[in-house]
């Protein structure tokens, strides 16, 4: 290879990129002959790959290619991925239009002849984990099912990072969930009894990883800013389910999800001591300043549980999304 030109390298600027869904990031790759300032020796065209790195070390799941002329793009990323492109040796990669499954972290392949290098980027996104469980109640959730009942509740299933720095921020959940690994997992901030001892250590506990088709747990879900309205609707009486998502159609708009709920919480401090109907059928309630009678101990989505459907009466948080 040293008879054929100087070693190419490549490099990225930064390790970790944060961004929010909804926007826009550059994930920064630039490719170098060591030695030299040239982008290429000119002998090969150059071939830029960008593949998405999963939690199985042996899969990567493709993104963007570009050689010459030539550009495609893959899955979900078609229409929103593009190199920048700022020089000749630029192989960073635009992605529009962020949505919760682009978080994660990416390589950036350069091949020229028969040399070839690469770099890793990863992508962050501000957001909020929560705990879920679905109306059947704790731990009934395969892998699967709870991949879903994130999806259905506007969020995805949080990955071990995620869980961790969610943690850190203090997060403290004893129910045992799913994670995008497939383990499973709990956050403890303050060890006690019935949550791996009171003379533990805090921290993230793992109880390993499970079968995913029959084993169930919990799920701990992730999901970031949305694009829309999240509000309770000011009504003149208490509501049953069925006529609490009519009273959002009413008004332009749907139930709102549990996710929104808690990205509204989380993300823009909406506080509200009234206890509403979600989509999923449970009853929840946002406090981001603590007082009496309104969680007085912590800032927290409060939960009341999934009532009667048909005969319980509350108010309803509805979600308007804007065009």
């Amino acid at each position: 290879l040293a008879e054929n030109g100087p070693r190419l390298l490549v490099v990225a600027e930064q390790a970790k990129i944060f961004s929010h869904r909804g926007g826009n990031v550059t994930l920064p790759c630039k490719f170098y002959h060591e030695h030299t300032s040239t982008a290429g020796s000119g002998n090969h065209k150059i071939r830029v790959k960008w593949t998405k790195l999963t939690s199985d070390y042996l899969k990567e799941v493709d993104v963007f290619v570009a050689m010459g002329h030539h550009r495609k793009s893959y899955g979900n990323y078609q229409g929103r991925v593009f190199l920048r492109e700022s020089s000749e040796n630029d192989a960073s990669l635009i992605i529009t239009n962020i949505i919760l499954e682009d978080y994660g972290r990416y390589k950036c392949e350069v091949i020229e002849g028969l040399e070839d290098d690469t770099a890793v980027v990863a992508l962050n996104l501000e957001g909020v984990v929560f705990p879920y469980s679905p109306r059947l109640g704790r731990y009934n959730l395969n892998f699967h099912e709870a991949q879903r009942a994130c999806l259905d509740q506007d969020s995805v299933i949080a990955s071990f990072d995620q869980l961790y720095d969610a943690w850190r921020s203090g997060l403290d959940w004893c129910n045992a969930g799913w994670l995008s690994d497939g383990s499973v997992q709990y956050p403890i901030t303050k060890p006690r009894e019935p949550c791996g001892g009171k003379n533990t250590v805090p921290g993230v506990r793992n109880y390993g990883f499970w079968d995913k088709d029959k084993s169930r747990y919990d799920v701990f879900c992730f999901t970031s800013n949305f694009n829309g309205r999240f509000y309770y609707l000011i009504h003149p009486t208490k509501l049953t389910y069925d006529e609490a998502v009519q009273a959002c159609l009413k008004d332009g708009a749907q139930i709102a999800k549990v996710g929104q709920i808690f990205a509204a919480w989380k993300l823009l401090g909406y506080d509200r001591c009234d206890a509403g109907w979600l989509a999923d059928g449970s009853v929840r309630y946002p406090i981001s300043r603590p007082r009496k009678r309104c969680s007085p101990n912590e800032a927290a989505v409060r939960f009341v549980g999934f009532p009667d459907k048909k005969h319980k009466l509350y108010g309803v948080y509805c979600f308007r999304a804007y065009n």
